[in-house]
């Protein structure tokens, strides 16, 4: 069966509004650093602690990325979904190290189950030549709870005991999620039948090993790794730096650039596919570079706004532009594969900036410093991408 040519389907539509409520359960993680801090977990365990569960989606996503097809994925989804409940709730009796660590990494088990089972469904809804405006209307789902739930929980904090029960609150959102997924099985399962027998089965190990030896994949998504690092710095420890400077909250960071990030993606949705993907995606990359050096300096809330600003559009332009070229340099069988092994590098840039972060701050060193060595790591991906070379169907000039 050919690719559907129209993106705003129905099951695109569903998969989509299920993101959106399993994102919220990551989002609300945005203070997970000071709230150890607050439980008393020594300084020295908690960016162990915070790094975890994406260490552990890290590891996971690796082995279930053959095992995964549009096949069986949604009956996946679902289990990750009644997992996050359970999840969620338990933060409220993990006050311990013992005790947090294997909900951390059962934590991770779920996230990699939820998003390595949309993003195999969804990348077979993505019609040919709309690559940049799929990725950026399905990731406006997973950039929503990044705008509402930091200055949500941080409006109801004064009126908890803790954040963990923020946390168990946040499983309400699964409920939704999973009625979504129920009601709209029969329309996901007609959609996998009517797919062509090489993408509802699972890659071989010869299709793998072809895959691996791409080098503008293999380019691609170190590049992946390089946004996430940087992504996942600004994420945990934007809170902190914040607190920093005087009269700052944080969620007016998180607030302005996810609303910049969101607007530029709709604005981007519409015409991102009309320009050569790669020479954009390169000046983009320089950009945030710029935006993370600039960041590491900021001290007044005036620029601190202005720098949010420019980091939601740098990111609202880069990330989906970003996949939309992998999407274009992978085979059709191997897309899903690809799409889950930026993930894995989603979860690398998650797991390791916590762990680097704060053996970093733990010794002494400046939180600006985290911001300028994001900023460096951003000009090595800028370096990768001008290795790649020019990607069919996306004519440069």
């Amino acid at each position: 069966m050919p690719r559907p040519q129209s993106l705003l389907s129905l099951e695109f539509i569903l998969l989509s509004g299920i993101s959106f409520f399993a994102f919220c359960n990551i989002a609300v993680f945005y203070g997970f650093y000071s709230y150890l801090g607050q439980i008393g977990i020594p300084v020295e365990w908690r960016g162990l602690l915070v790094g975890l569960e994406p260490f552990t989606a890290f590891v996971l996503r690796l082995l279930l990325i053959p095992l995964i097809s549009a096949g069986n994925a949604a009956r996946l989804l679902l289990a990750g979904l009644l997992l996050l409940v359970v999840t969620l709730l338990s933060y409220q009796w993990a006050l311990t190290v013992p005790s947090l660590i294997p909900l951390r990494i059962l934590h991770g088990a779920t996230f990699v189950l939820l998003v390595s089972a949309s993003i195999t469904l969804v990348v077979q809804l993505i019609p040919e030549g709309r690559s940049a405006q799929g990725f950026s209307l399905f990731s406006l789902s997973t950039l929503l709870p990044y705008a509402l739930m930091p200055p949500l929980a941080e409006w109801l904090l004064p009126h908890v005991t803790s954040a963990a029960q923020i946390y168990a609150g946040v499983s309400l959102l699964a409920i939704p999620a999973i009625l979504l997924l129920l009601a709209g099985r029969r329309r996901l399962a007609a959609v996998v039948a009517g797919l062509d027998l090489s993408l509802t089965q699972r890659p071989s190990r010869q299709q793998l090993q072809e895959d691996f030896q791409r080098p503008e994949v293999t380019l691609l998504l170190l590049v992946n790794l390089c946004f996430y690092l940087c992504y996942s710095t600004v994420f945990y420890f934007m809170k902190d730096f914040a607190g920093q400077l005087d009269g700052v909250d944080v969620g007016l960071f998180f607030i302005l650039s996810t609303a910049t990030l969101i607007l530029t993606r709709l604005t981007g949705s519409l015409v991102l596919d009309r320009f050569p993907k790669l020479p954009l995606l390169r000046i983009s990359t320089l950009a945030l570079a710029l935006c993370l050096f600039a960041l590491a300096q900021t001290d007044s809330v005036t620029g601190l706004a202005l720098v949010a600003v420019l980091y939601g559009l740098c990111l609202g332009v880069g990330l989906p532009l970003l996949n939309a070229v992998l999407f274009m340099a992978s085979p059709p069988a191997l897309r899903g594969v690809n799409a889950n092994l930026s993930l894995f590098m989603m979860d690398a840039g998650f797991f390791l900036s916590p762990w680097v972060g704060g053996a970093f701050l733990a010794a002494g060193g400046p939180i600006g410093g985290l911001f300028t060595g994001t900023a460096v790591i951003l000009l090595l991906a800028l370096t990768l991408l001008l290795a790649v070379r020019l990607i069919p169907g996306d004519p440069e000039s």
